[in-house]
């Protein structure tokens, strides 16, 4: 039997599960296509920012990931293109065929048109993103340490976080930590009442997706730890280093951290007519691309409103993801086998966040947990999301260390071009 073709256009949590479930098959011949050459888990990229943690114990290679499974292969390339009618797409290192195109190329940040904004903020999505960020944090602490003017001090000893959600909670939170307990002893030049952490939202609580109880109690951990929360303080402008909200409000700073929203990456070739809010591509109960035969898309790049509890559609979450790409794992080993097909039906697992140490919100089905419990919660559930073995040991390693030192190693500041 001749296999049938997969093309796979992203790694993240949807494509990479997919490729896995379907590399035991041998009805099927894979190609996952990425950008990248590696796999990121995209929930630690503030800790790489931070320093706490190796771009390498969050990543693993794809051809290294799949060396053993002859049915899949990986092409590095950067998608540009869909020719449906020729069961064909384009990247930028060549075309590929296939008979199933599955879409998984997840979300990008989405600066709301703001072009000076897009321009000059440092946003969280990517492993450059991560590492770009640390340069820049320690770039300004060495440059604060030779500027005696204090406004000009305070100005880049500043730094404005965009967005109250589980990511924008956790890099605040953990700046914080770092100040308090690692920049005082790195950086005696600096006195710790000039260092500012701003955590801004345009809407009216933290962490929106959560209950109020850990709305509640994550505003208060944030505001203990010194970081000035400010919420109904939509962000208008960013240009020659101050923040201009939409109330008429300003911060000067050097530093804003983009984490305040995301949208769909584009794809050319598909119509628009089968785009939903945020750019979402509208799909069915099998994830398939309405108005389309053999073109899927799982993931946060998805819209799907067939499920009952939630009709909007699906939460853009890692477990959505995940479970998108096992359950068209089964829908396509059931189609070429002519069974039966399963509606995707979301299970929740509860979401959480982590605002410092011993500090987190947890809410799962039916209990909600603060503290050391939803701290200890926190690093178990994402030690055990990282691929691979190594990965785990070595994160795990970093958080020893990290936690009866409440120190790391890891602040370095490489930039990634080459001396001349």
């Amino acid at each position: 039997m001749d296999r049938k073709k997969v093309v796979i256009v992203g790694g993240g949590f949807a494509g990479i599960n997919l490729a896995q479930k379907l590399s035991h098959d041998r009805s099927f011949e894979i190609t996952l296509v990425d950008k990248n050459n590696y796999n990121f888990f995209p929930p630690l990229l503030y800790q790489v920012a931070t320093g706490f943690l190796e771009a390498s114990n969050i990543s693993y290679p794809y051809r290294k990931f799949f060396q053993n499974d002859d049915n899949m292969r990986f092409s590095l390339g950067e998608f540009q293109e869909v020719f449906p009618a020729e069961n064909r797409i384009r990247t930028d290192t060549g075309d590929l065929h296939y008979d199933y195109l599955v879409f998984a190329t997840g979300t990008e940040s989405n600066f709301f048109g703001m072009e000076n904004v897009q321009k000059n903020s440092v946003p969280m999505k990517t492993v450059k993103d991560a590492l770009a960020l640390r340069n820049h944090i320690l770039l300004k602490k060495e440059q604060a340490t030779k500027i005696t003017d204090p406004i000009e001090r305070r100005k880049i000893l500043s730094i404005v976080v965009a967005g109250a959600g589980p990511t924008g909670v956790e890099v605040s939170g953990m700046l914080a930590e770092m100040h308090r307990n690692i920049f005082k002893k790195d950086y005696p030049e600096l006195n710790r009442e000039e260092i500012r952490i701003y955590l801004v939202d345009a809407l009216p609580v933290v962490l929106n997706p959560m209950s109020k109880k850990s709305q509640e109690e994550t505003l208060e951990e944030l505001r203990g730890l010194g970081i000035e929360v400010l919420l109904d303080h939509a962000v208008k402008d960013y240009q020659d280093g101050v923040v201009t909200f939409a109330n008429g409000k300003t911060i000067a700073t050097e530093t804003l951290i983009w984490t305040s929203g995301v949208t769909a990456v584009n794809l050319p070739g598909l119509p628009k007519e089968i785009l939903g809010r945020g750019k979402r591509v509208m799909v069915d109960g099998h994830n398939r691309v309405k108005g389309t035969a053999n073109i899927y898309a799982i993931g946060d790049i998805c819209l799907m409103n067939t499920d009952e509890k939630f009709p909007d559609g699906h939460p853009q979450l890692a477990q959505v993801a995940i479970q998108q790409g096992r359950n068209l794992a089964r829908n396509l080993r059931n189609l070429v086998r002519s069974e039966p097909l399963s509606d995707f039906h979301y299970k929740d697992k509860g979401t959480m966040a982590i605002i410092g140490f011993n500090k987190a919100v947890a809410d799962l089905p039916g209990l909600h947990f603060k503290g050391f419990i939803a701290y200890f919660l926190w690093l178990v559930i994402h030690l055990f999301s990282l691929i691979r073995y190594r990965n785990r040991v070595k994160t795990f390693s970093n958080w020893m260390v990290a936690f009866f030192t409440r120190d790391q190693s890891l602040r370095f500041i490489m930039d990634a071009k080459p001396d001349k």
